[in-house]
């Protein structure tokens, strides 16, 4: 199994950066594979509602002078996704927002091909605006037919200065959640139909 994550934070040892290492700790205390890319400072380009990719349904995006075909196609092949983004203005950087419009529209077109694979959000924030950040990520996951595992709070971490949110203990206990019930959703959806089948028989004798 594995997860790639995507920094949409131009810094690239800040403190979203810092807070989606705190999940993919967890992760990898499982066992599960993890691939940190940073995404912010990259020059992207959003979507230009061309529709290429729902006329030829090549699981490409159009537009090739940038990495974003390679992020769809780390997508596609990972088990689980995690997007890390600080807060803008109440919302996500524009980096991280054209993966997701890129990327979503092209899994759209070619069958939801990111149906049902793990999605979890990571916002850092200095004061307030998170949550509509945080709402954002997850409305891609969503529509894109993704699963969301909860954590013991909204994943969010406060901070402004580089490893402020090191200080933050709620933010960082619910990072360690976050990635430990990640890796539990994760482990469960890769069960085969036999192991599915005891599981169920358990549950109904308890």
């Amino acid at each position: 199994m594995k997860v790639v994550a995507f920094n949409g934070s131009p810094r690239k040892d800040g403190n979203t950066a810092a807070l989606i290492n705190h999940v993919l700790k967890e992760l990898q205390a499982e066992g599960i594979e993890t691939e940190f890319i940073q995404l912010g400072g990259q020059q992207i380009h959003g979507c230009i509602a061309c529709g290429t990719c729902w006329k030829l349904k090549n699981k490409e995006c159009k537009i090739v002078n940038d990495n974003i075909n390679q992020y769809i196609k780390k997508i596609t092949e990972a088990d689980g996704v995690v997007l890390g983004s600080p807060t803008y203005f109440s919302m996500m950087t524009p980096e991280l927002k054209a993966l997701i419009d890129r990327a979503g529209y092209v899994a759209m077109a070619n069958d939801h091909m990111f149906r049902r694979k793990v999605g979890a959000a990571v916002v850092a924030v200095r004061r307030a605006g998170a949550i509509p950040t945080f709402d954002g990520i997850n409305h891609f996951f969503l529509i894109s037919e993704m699963i969301i595992p909860g954590s013991s709070y909204w994943n969010v971490g406060v901070g402004l200065q580089k490893g402020d949110v090191e200080m933050d203990e709620d933010g960082l206990e619910t990072m360690a959640t976050l990635g430990k019930n990640m890796a539990w959703l994760m482990k469960r959806l890769q069960l085969k139909p036999a192991d599915e089948a005891a599981t169920s028989s358990f549950f109904n004798q308890t």
